[in-house]
């Protein structure tokens, strides 16, 4: 399970908790992320996805399947496409396809530490706990410089995309003000073996998303997965 962007493992607690049951559930850390280290260059798709395989050797693990939460579907994906020896396959939600110049700007402009610090002091508060002992600021900061990279050059173009074999679920909300159904849609048409999910009355952040309604839709993915692709 892999997070999403200025989030942590620690946010994926209850979805985790609610599959533990029928999965062996890892939650990975980004760099920099959940108190980790910071890595000796920027944050992008391609260190967060080599954090993800450094994880699995670590854990001896050769393959996965991939739930990613808004930037973790991203990295998923890269995964899926640079590495489908270690991928078995991806279930995204709310992960944002249509990066561009203007789309980073819009989004880079949310993220000024200052202006969350005047304005939403228990969002800032909660972000300096997440990601203790480790600068907030500095991880969003760098959060922004990977949104504006990948504005200027996305990294899952509708030609990656069409070389993912693996089998993909990509889910958005209705109600995601980040995220719109059209870009899911096109991404969904783009990738072989795809299917798509529009969860109703549903915002981007994951903590609004009912944990048992997910629960249920990636077993039902899983339960749809061929024979020849082991869940466990």
């Amino acid at each position: 399970m892999l997070h999403g962007a200025l989030g942590a493992a620690s946010t994926l607690m209850p979805l985790q908790q609610a599959l533990s049951a029928s999965y062996t559930v890892f939650t990975p850390e980004f760099a920099g992320h959940g108190g980790s280290d910071f890595a000796s260059e920027p944050f992008s798709i391609p260190l967060f996805a080599q954090n993800v395989l450094d994880f699995m050797d670590r854990q001896q693990l050769q393959q996965a399947h991939i739930f990613g939460y808004s930037m973790g579907g991203y990295v998923g994906l890269y995964l899926a496409a640079r590495h489908p020896d270690r991928v078995k396959s991806v279930f995204t939600l709310a992960t944002k396809f249509a990066w561009s110049e203007e789309a980073a700007a819009k989004e880079v402009k949310l993220l000024n530490p200052e202006k969350i610090k005047e304005k939403v002091p228990q969002f800032a508060a909660t972000l300096a706990e997440r990601h203790a002992p480790r600068n907030w600021e500095e991880v969003m900061h760098q959060t922004a410089g990977l949104m504006l990279g990948l504005g200027k050059a996305p990294v899952l173009t509708a030609d990656v995309l069409a070389t993912i074999q693996q089998p993909v679920q990509v889910a958005v909300g209705d109600r995601d003000n980040m995220v719109t159904i059209e870009e899911t849609t096109a991404a969904y048409r783009q990738l072989p073996n795809a299917r798509l999910l529009v969860l109703p009355a549903t915002r981007h952040p994951l903590e609004t998303v009912a944990t048992d309604r997910l629960q249920h839709e990636i077993n039902l993915f899983t339960a749809s997965l061929p024979a020849s692709i082991p869940v466990l």
